[in-house]
């Protein structure tokens, strides 16, 4: 299975010169854990809840007072839209990240959660099975 079929494709960005408060309520608004954070258009970070909670605890100031840039985890790790899902997994434990933007050239067209793999876990687990079973009738002939 590929990145592309199990990813969230409204994506939820914020400018660069943003603030942490604008990022939480975009966050809020959204439903959604994470930010990407782009400047000119182009991806430059993530803002996840825990970059924003930790931001806020450091700093004790408020948040309309914190820069997303002094939030955000600036080394974006990405994966594309025909890695499979395995492949995904391996670079979020690697990297101990739990999203995963996914991006095309230089432009965002979805992220992968963690969330997203056990939800599609059933999924995942019957096209394992099909290869299998794939894979045995070829070793038959």
């Amino acid at each position: 299975m590929l990145i592309e079929d199990i990813m969230t494709r409204d994506v939820v960005t914020i400018d660069a010169d943003a603030s942490l408060q604008a990022a939480v309520v975009s966050m809020l608004r959204s439903g959604v854990g994470s930010v990407i954070v782009e400047r000119d258009g182009v991806p430059s970070g993530i803002c996840t809840e825990t970059d924003a909670l930790l931001a806020a605890a450091k700093t004790e100031r408020p948040l309309t007072d914190i820069p997303i840039s002094g939030a955000m985890t600036g080394d974006l790790v990405t994966g594309s839209p025909d890695m499979t899902v395995r492949k995904a997994i391996r670079t979020m434990t690697d990297h101990g990240i739990k999203k995963l933007p996914i991006t095309a050239e230089f432009d965002v067209v979805g992220i992968v959660t963690m969330t997203d793999v056990v939800l599609h876990h059933s999924e995942l687990i019957g096209e394992a099975h099909r290869l299998e079973s794939d894979r045995s009738r070829w070793s038959e002939d």
